[in-house]
């Protein structure tokens, strides 16, 4: 029963996520991302997958904070403690996936903006494919592949809006 609720919410990732990258303001896909990696905390924790909790945890945390700031301190230490903490939990290569997609986020969200910022979150998508892959995160990984479709259809779409 608690392995289908959280496959259930892995589906309520899914609706969110789509959402997120289909805004063109970076502000808002940052609110919504926010929501998203609660949702995944709650989603991963109930599925049985403890890297992906950590690494979506930090990430509710650094998105929280890369509303406030854009500094690439706060970045570098969040990237720190991600792989820190992954050191850690780690019990084989795969469960370094999560880690490194958390990473290439929290690089994207402090350090990048716009175009920039939305093609380091394809590279990070692709991690956490893998890993909802790995992990059987049947939401997640209908999220990830509908994600990174998303946010290069919005990449086009703001490179055209540049280009005019």
């Amino acid at each position: 029963m608690i392995y289908t609720v959280g496959q259930l919410l892995g589906l309520v990732s899914y609706g969110l996520g789509v959402y997120c990258f289909f805004q063109k303001d970076d502000r808002k896909l940052k609110v919504f991302m926010f929501v998203l990696q609660f949702n995944n905390c709650l989603h991963f924790a109930l599925i049985g997958a403890p890297t992906a909790v950590l690494s979506s945890f930090l990430s509710v945390v650094r998105t929280g904070l890369s509303l406030k700031t854009s500094s690439r301190l706060v970045a570098w230490l969040f990237i720190a403690f991600s792989v820190a903490l992954g050191w850690w939990l780690v019990e084989k290569p795969l469960d370094w996936l999560p880690v490194i997609g958390a990473c290439i986020g929290t690089y994207a969200l402090f350090c990048l903006t716009g175009i920039q910022m939305r093609l380091a979150f394809l590279v990070g998508a692709c991690f956490w494919l893998a890993n909802n892959i790995a992990v059987g995160s049947i939401g997640g990984t209908l999220l990830e592949v509908t994600l990174i479709s998303v946010n290069s259809s919005t990449i086009i779409r703001l490179w055209l809006a540049k280009r005019r």
